[in-house]
């Protein structure tokens, strides 16, 4: 791993943060390095409020959508509320089924189904909705390129809104209305909302127009909060506020569907990481191994009773969905080796009965195991699907962007995408993606990096350090945990292995000069452990946390890394 260390932010911000919150230097810096230079700024990031929402009617094509909407349910049209599969995609639905339930009957959801249908809308979708004789279309976290399925409805009468967040094409969907903040003709001042998100602007923007309590609507924060960790979109601005209050909704009044989940969990309160990787995962499990719909099901039941047998369910789909995963990466890291690509500048595999469930979560195993971009690919009725995941400083989306020859459709992110293409295209689309990535890549960026934040020195560390620290949550991208570096400690003699196959590192940090120590847990690093022995003096990255044992609560670091000092 390459470390890194941050820049030292400008000392005179620095000094004016100190004495303008009474804080440390360690901690006046590590605001600085968020681009808080004042007072104001500092109070806004601890403390965030709801009034810092933008206006949603800021947003192009806004008031066309509340127009239509209303139109609507003044006239008795049916409404569909359309989304994706994953976690961004039921959550969007969830929030906007039910909040138009609450206001009008006539509501009726769907998810596409991942096999028959594939990502985005569909013309099956349409069809359904003509059927039901459904007027409007709602679509969340997909249709920005949907130029020929828009076109479609309306030949059949039916209109769509669209509420995406992914990057537009050339050419905007002729819809009633398009909002998303990456429209380039768009000037809402924040650009990185999720899926729902958006969907959450849409329901702000109609609950205003009712002469409505905002409060009202503070409880579909939940939903949102989620998306926003399992979309991995930046916790900075707009983004930070609702999944800062989105927890308190979790954490505090939790819907049916999510009380329900964290049952399952055993956790007391949750965290956005603890979201990411406890939550979502099982919402994702639904529509991986059965049906989106089954996740919209359970987030939407007002019942808890029902709700938890709903949760059972989903967590059989998770069972599964860690099996399959365990099982295809096996396979597709046999792959890698007998091909002989160890040494590539990317990443490329095919199975034709890998589960189109799990290969988003391969590619990321795959990515953690060579770290370079990475697709798996599947069959997908007569084409090939493929799930891309991308290393921190390469644009996977632009890669493939630039092998679109030989591809039939994509879409995505930077770090994220999807696509599909032909069988006989397959071996055209490998070369080209591996001579793109050659091409561009910065070699250092096929090494992870990690990123220190500073120095600390162990007296550095107290119970009134880490409880502000604490306040800088909630973590995610432009918004890490803090990393720090502590140089020249040693283990104080108790360090071991733990865990299966002596995976984890478990071990007891001294600082020669001042005599302070600090437990240690470090996950997969059980190889590190000859570097400590001998009491040889190392440098250690890490996290802060708490461990709680036996009811006594105490600091420990969470290890990143360890090197020779």
């Amino acid at each position: 791993m390459r470390w890194s260390l941050k820049p030292k932010p400008d000392p005179n911000n620095v000094s004016h943060l100190q004495q303008a919150l009474g804080v440390s230097t360690s901690i006046a810096e590590l605001l600085a390095q968020r681009q808080i230079k004042n007072y104001a700024q500092a109070k806004d990031f601890f403390r965030p409020e709801l009034t810092q929402l933008h206006d949603p009617f800021l947003m192009k094509d806004m008031d066309l959508a509340v127009a239509r909407i209303k139109t609507a349910i003044a006239t008795n049209e049916r409404i569909m509320v359309y989304g994706d599969y994953d976690v961004d995609g039921t959550t969007s639905v969830a929030l906007m089924s039910s909040y138009l339930l609450s206001l009008y009957p006539h509501i009726t959801t769907y998810i596409p189904d991942r096999y028959a249908e594939g990502y985005g809308v569909s013309y099956k979708g349409i069809d359904f909705a003509d059927d039901n004789e459904i007027s409007l279309i709602i679509a969340l976290d997909c249709g920005i390129k949907a130029i020929e399925k828009v076109t479609y409805a309306k030949e059949k009468g039916i209109d769509f809104i669209i509420c995406d967040h992914h990057r537009p094409g050339e050419q905007i969907p002729n819809a009633i209305a398009v909002l998303d903040p990456k429209r380039i003709d768009c000037n809402y001042p924040y650009k990185e909302l999720c899926g729902c998100g958006v969907g959450f602007k849409l329901i702000q923007a109609y609950h205003s127009t009712l002469q409505a309590d905002f409060n009202d609507i503070i409880p579909f924060l939940d939903l949102v909060a989620t998306a926003i960790g399992a979309d991995i979109v930046p916790i900075t601005g707009e983004n930070r506020t609702l999944a800062f209050y989105g927890l308190q909704v979790i954490n505090k009044q939790p819907r049916p569907g999510f009380k329900a989940l964290i049952a399952q969990t055993k956790k007391q309160e949750l965290s956005i990481t603890d979201v990411v990787f406890m939550i979502a995962p099982r919402i994702n499990a639904a529509g991986r191994m059965k049906h989106g719909l089954h996740a919209v099901e359970l987030l939407t039941e007002t019942d808890y009773p029902t709700a938890i047998n709903f949760a059972k369910a989903i967590e059989n789909y998770n069972t599964d969905r860690k099996e399959a995963d365990k099982k295809i990466t096996k396979e597709a890291l046999q792959q890698i080796e007998e091909n002989n690509e160890t040494e590539q500048f990317s990443t490329v595999v095919y199975h034709p009965e890998w589960h189109k469930g799990v290969i988003g979560i391969v590619a990321s195993r795959l990515t953690e195991t060579y770290y370079r971009p990475t697709l798996v690919f599947t069959k997908s009725g007569n084409k090939l699907a493929a799930s891309a995941r991308s290393v921190i400083g390469y644009d996977v989306y632009n890669a493939l962007e630039a092998s679109s020859e030989f591809i039939e459709q994509f879409g995505g992110h930077k770090y994220a995408a999807g696509l599909t293409l032909t069988e006989e295209n397959y071996p055209k689309f490998k070369s080209k993606f591996e001579e793109v990535v050659k091409a561009q890549i910065d070699p250092k960026l096929l090494s992870p990096e990690i990123e220190i934040d500073q120095n600390l020195d162990f007296d550095q560390i107290d119970a009134k350090f880490y409880r502000i620290l604490k306040q800088f949550a909630p973590f995610g991208p432009m918004n890490r945990a803090p990393v720090f570096m502590t140089k020249n400690v040693v283990d104080t003699g108790y360090a071991k292995t733990v865990g299966a196959d002596d995976k984890h590192l478990k071990c007891h940090f001294k600082c020669p000069q001042t005599g302070i120590t600090f437990a240690g847990i470090g996950f997969n690093l059980g190889h590190k452990l000859p570097l400590l022995q001998n009491q040889s003096p190392v440098n250690v990255v890490y996290n802060l946390d708490e461990n709680e044992w036996n009811g006594t609560v105490s600091l420990q670091l969470r290890i990143k890394d360890i090197k020779k000092a």
